[in-house]
C-alpha cells in the first residue's frame, strides 16, 4: 500500500469481511463521526493513532516493510524465473527450443 486511499480500502474491506458495523467500530476507537468517515473514504491526511485504532478495532496490526520486501506479498506474484521440469517437456513437445539455463 503506497497511498491513503490504498490504506482505506483495506480498512473498508476488513470491515465488510469483520461482519462489525462501522459504527460500532468508530465507538469501539473512540473517534467521532466525521473523524470515522474521513479514514474510510481516504479522502483527507489522518493521524497515525487514529490509523492504528481502527486497525486494532478491525484485527489488523501496522506493519513497516523495506521498499521492496512487500513484492512477496502481492496477489500477483511475477512467475517463477526458474523453468519447471514440466514447463520444459511443453516446450520440447511443442517443438520450441530450450529457454536459456541459468547456473
Amino acid at each position: 500500500m503506497n497511498s491513503i486511499t490504498d490504506v482505506s480500502s483495506e480498512l473498508r474491506r476488513q470491515l465488510k469481511r469483520s461482519g462489525r458495523t462501522g459504527q460500532s467500530v468508530r465507538e469501539a476507537a473512540g473517534l467521532s463521526r466525521q473523524t470515522f468517515a474521513n479514514v474510510m473514504r481516504g479522502e483527507s491526511d489522518f493521524k497515525l493513532s487514529t490509523l492504528l485504532a481502527v486497525a486494532d478495532r478491525l484485527g489488523l496490526e501496522l506493519l513497516l516493510l523495506p521498499k521492496g520486501a512487500s513484492r512477496g506479498l502481492a496477489a500477483d506474484p511475477a512467475p517463477p524465473v526458474v523453468e519447471t521440469l514440466v514447463d520444459a517437456a511443453r516446450q520440447r513437445a511443442a517443438g520450441d527450443p530450450p529457454a536459456p539455463r541459468n547456473s
